[in-house]
């Protein structure tokens, strides 16, 4: 799991622990004791989080109009293909 400082607690690094799950985030600096942390994965959210970002700028996903999951799915996707097909051409 990536997450910011604010989640930087031994509770919630025990519950993912006890689940299977690595925690991947950095450590407050006012920690004893510093576990392991991947800045090269933490940077990584930057690309997940600018994908989210622009695909809030197409109106019938940010205000999700559709009532059906599928609808809505489909839409989503559609505005991801897209998203693709500008990179995809701008490198070309």
């Amino acid at each position: 799991m990536l997450a910011d400082k604010a989640y930087d607690a031994d509770r919630i690094r025990a519950s993912l622990r006890e689940r299977g799950a690595f925690a991947n985030i950095p450590p407050k600096s006012n920690r004893r004791s510093e576990p392991y942390f991947s800045t090269w994965l933490y940077r990584e959210t930057n690309l997940i989080e600018s994908f989210f970002s622009k695909l809030k700028h197409f109106r019938w996903v940010a205000t999700r109009y559709d009532k059906l999951v599928e609808n809505f799915l489909a839409m989503v996707q559609l505005a991801s293909m897209r998203l693709w097909l500008r990179v995809y051409e701008s490198t070309a």
